[in-house]
């Protein structure tokens, strides 16, 4: 029942959401036109006995009521209540929808695992899916008007399919006087699942790990949604957020008349025959109130509310085609048309050719280096010592290689260099520190010694 306008906003235009104004399903007007009505026939009632039924002493009376409901108003704290009340409610409202359970894992995972393709195994596959989509209309009976209407009693969900009669007496001969038994039919689920392991129906135990995790997160979900509808929104909160937007405009009624003299600020003369700034706080303040009213149990038959009847059928025709008819209906193996292509063209109708853009490279992709800062070198880094201040050089990796310096650049030596002259540097660098190190410990010997 949800309204979908997604096309309507594909694309940012002028004007783009002011066509939405003009929807009627599920809109605003639809929501608050009967409260808004009535709104306006009792101020205009109350305007017509001042002008013309009131004496002049009730005038004065009205008129300082008028004045005094217009200063105290404010007071109300109704944007904050209402605000936050709204937002709490249309994220729960989002959180019931991502509770609602699909079965497609578990079909693929029964698909995949348990085998057979003779009536046996096609009874038994057919049979797994079922007891789990029962399980989910027995939860969505206790839990939504609409599915309630589809199933009135579990005699209607045999004549539907989903239950045969037998399994209605089992079912019916559970007690269940002090909770929901809508978990019954997982029961069968296990058990048909542990017959199919002793009948080498489901020989990996791998798979029967992740039919069974998945099948878990189906059942928790199950709770979840039967936990939602058991435990609501406080009641207190939801009667503050209505006693608030209600006395508000219950005040207004009187609050923003408008009365003769400059007894009372900011009225204009087309407050005497429409309060224009009052209707559009109507709009804002009582259209947030229904909108939580419309949200906050989205399984009833509001425009907002989630089909689930569809999904019911959804779900019973795509578990059976998943785990039955389009097991036997495998395409056969061929090579794609780009088998033999390693730098792939694909194709583009003319309609979406504005939408083939080139591939980002990254923002310093067609960042450019200059050539002569591109010698590679190792700069000077000094390590102190322990205990001396004596400094080690960091040991070239080559001359050749690499320069220890943007001035020793290997480009200038490399050809001069000779194989005898690059050995001895090379021990020089490295027997030079372990020369210091030798006479650092000799020294400290005779410091002892002495």
């Amino acid at each position: 029942m949800t309204v979908s306008y997604q096309y309507e906003v594909a694309s940012s235009t002028s004007g783009g959401f002011t066509r939405l104004l003009l929807m009627w399903r599920g809109s605003l007007y639809k929501l608050i036109y009967r409260e808004l009505l009535l709104f306006l026939v009792l101020f205009a009632i109350l305007s017509t006995l001042y002008r013309n039924v009131f004496t002049a002493t009730q005038k004065r009376d009205f008129e300082q009521i008028v004045v005094y409901c217009d200063t105290f108003i404010s007071l109300i704290p109704l944007s904050f209540v209402l605000g936050f009340y709204v937002s709490y409610v249309a994220g729960r409202w989002w959180e019931q929808y991502m509770a609602i359970p699909w079965p497609d894992k578990v079909m693929h995972s029964v698909a995949l695992y348990v085998t057979g393709n003779d009536e046996y195994g096609r009874v038994l596959r057919r049979s797994l899916m079922r007891y789990l989509n029962l399980s989910l209309i027995l939860v969505l009976r206790s839990i939504s008007s609409a599915v309630k209407r589809r199933f009135p009693t579990l005699d209607h969900v045999v004549d539907s399919g989903f239950m045969t009669a037998l399994e209605l007496e089992l079912f019916q001969s559970v007690p269940s006087v002090e909770f929901n038994t809508y978990w019954i039919p997982c029961t069968w689920f296990i058990n048909l699942l542990k017959e199919a392991r002793h009948s080498q129906r489901l020989t990996d135990s791998q798979g029967l790990k992740i039919i069974m995790e998945e099948f878990n997160e189906f059942r928790s979900k199950c709770g979840l949604l039967w936990s939602y509808d058991w435990v609501s929104i406080p009641l207190v909160y939801t009667q503050v957020v209505t006693l608030a937007t209600y006395s508000f405009f219950a005040i207004a009624l009187v609050g923003r008349q408008y009365i003769e003299g400059a007894k009372k600020p900011f009225q204009m003369q087309v407050d005497i025959y429409l309060p224009l700034f009052t209707i559009l706080q109507f709009f804002f303040f009582m259209g947030l109130l229904k909108v939580a009213e419309q949200l906050i149990n989205p399984f009833g038959d509001d425009d907002e509310d989630f089909e689930l009847n569809w999904l019911i059928d959804r779900h019973t025709k795509v578990s059976y085609l998943g785990v039955d008819t389009l097991m036997m209906r495998c395409p056969p193996l061929v090579k794609d048309i780009y088998f033999d292509t390693e730098d792939l063209t694909l194709p583009y109708t003319e309609a979406s050719v504005p939408y083939k853009k080139k591939t980002y490279r990254g923002s310093v992709a067609n960042m450019t280096v200059p050539e002569e800062k591109q010698t590679m070198f190792l700069p000077d880094i000094s390590e102190e010592l322990e205990e001396t201040g004596a400094t080690l050089p960091t040991p070239r990796a080559s001359s050749v290689s690499l320069a220890t310096h943007a001035t020793d650049s290997p480009l200038n030596n490399r050809r001069s260099a000779s194989p005898l002259q690059l050995l001895r540097d090379y021990l020089e660098t490295f027997l030079k520190p372990l020369s210091s190190l030798v006479r650092l410990r000799s020294n400290r010997k005779e410091n002892t010694e002495r």
